[in-house]
């Protein structure tokens, strides 16, 4: 077989109807990057039985590789395995290896094996096993009409691991003679996917013709994608990716899938330096975003959720004057939050934020969007007001990890000041 015609079928009644927002589609794409593949379609149907089977059918006939996400779980509404069975005319049956399978997953969680669970080993006769790692659901896949029929479960983090260490593997011996093909990642805080666009066109107008550029919003961050086709652009993107982050300096927080949080931890770690956070209108996402990373603990000692007046003096001391006089969204009032969360955790770091998230609580001094953070060190504190006019989560979000972001841009020195930051 010498060219990928690679299509996808996502199943299930909650993604048809905006319950849950289909990301696995993105993550089978992302997977199928790393070997110069891409899908050329993308079909996606509820859960009745007959719509499956007329899209597998169809489906199977126009591409030589399929891949079926979803509706191999434990419920009556997961019908994909019954669907196969009338696609291929094979009789359902409790396939062994699945079954023992789902056996050593339940005895992993030291739980009984059910007839729910059993379900999910009860598939068409003759297809092959696709090892869960991750999960109970087994994967599996055949061949029909000369396509390679892969089935996944809907969970993402199984069909993540589904994706790497049983369906590369296949599709790289399936066609061997792909395209040389390097993808580079850069993960980006603080500038917009039009703004990023225009920078880099205008500080490197000479773009290689034969290196693709393309941007993902995964907010708060934007990756940006660089894809080399051919032997010639791989020798080019390691130079490229170099002009970029020279490009966009301290935006540029590595390479990957790294995320603040976790970058921040690494920096931490690497100076032997602790940290601290008090809070108000984030109400403990700063310090919930650091101890989302394994090993934060030794970096992470104690954060402060102040989110009324009293707390804010009770616990990290706060004047009742200062409060008085200029209000909890101020400067003077984050500067002495900071101050107090140092002295309280001994830490070598602070942030400190307060803020309007809104819907109401606004002025028209202090309109909802408006935020003072507060970060530095025991000899010097620094300050600013932003205004993020966004929904409540999304400000939540960005402040908090704006918070992290000042501390890691201190962590590397780095004086120039943030793309999110007013202009002068």
């Amino acid at each position: 077989m010498t060219q990928a015609n690679i299509q996808l079928l996502l199943t299930g009644d909650e993604i048809m109807s905006g319950d849950i927002i289909d990301s696995n589609s993105a993550m089978i794409a992302d997977h199928l990057a790393t070997l110069g593949l891409r899908p050329r379609k993308k079909v996606t149907v509820g859960d009745l039985l007959q719509d499956l089977i007329n899209e597998m059918q169809q489906l199977s006939q126009q591409a030589n590789v399929l891949i079926v996400n979803g509706g191999l779980g434990p419920t009556e509404d997961d019908k994909t395995a019954e669907a196969l069975a009338q696609v291929i005319n094979s009789p359902l049956c409790e396939h062994p290896t699945a079954i023992a399978q789902i056996e050593a997953w339940c005895q992993k969680l030291n739980y009984p094996m059910n007839d729910a669970n059993k379900k999910q080993g009860i598939l068409p006769k003759g297809v092959g096993i696709l090892e869960n790692t991750s999960g109970s659901a087994p994967g599996f896949y055949c061949e029909h009409n000369n396509c390679l029929m892969f089935f996944t479960p809907g969970v993402p983090s199984e069909l993540n691991a589904m994706m790497t260490h049983s369906i590369l593997p296949m599709l790289e011996k399936r066609f061997t003679n792909i395209e040389p093909h390097t993808t580079k990642r850069l993960q980006v805080f603080g500038i917009g996917e039009s703004s990023l666009q225009l920078k880099l066109r205008k500080h490197i107008p000479h773009w290689p013709h034969d290196i693709d550029m393309g941007f993902r919003a995964d907010y708060p961050q934007v990756e940006v994608k660089l894809t080399a086709h051919s032997k010639q652009a791989e020798e080019k993107i390691d130079s490229l990716t170099q002009q970029i982050k020279q490009v966009l300096t301290g935006h540029v927080i590595g390479e990957g899938d790294i995320q603040l949080p976790q970058n921040l931890v690494q920096l931490l770690t690497e100076n032997k330096q602790t940290m601290t956070t008090v809070e108000s209108c984030t109400g403990g996402l700063i310090a919930s975003k650091i101890t989302s990373v394994a090993g934060s603990s030794s970096v992470f000692g104690a954060g402060f959720v102040t989110y009324s007046n009293e707390m804010k003096t009770a616990m990290v001391g706060v004047s009742e004057t200062t409060l008085e006089k200029y209000g909890a969204v101020s400067e003077e009032v984050v500067i002495e939050m900071a101050q107090g969360a140092l002295e309280k955790s001994g830490s070598d770091w602070a942030v400190a934020v307060s803020g309007i998230a809104g819907p109401g609580g606004g002025s028209d001094d202090k309109p909802v969007g408006t935020v003072w953070l507060a970060w530095g060190n025991h000899s010097e504190i620094k300050t600013v007001k932003l205004f993020f006019p966004f929904s409540r989560q999304r400000f939540q979000d960005y402040v908090a990890s704006a918070g992290l972001d000042l501390i890691r841009r201190e962590l590397l020195g780095i004086n120039e000041k943030p793309n999110y930051f007013p202009k002068a």
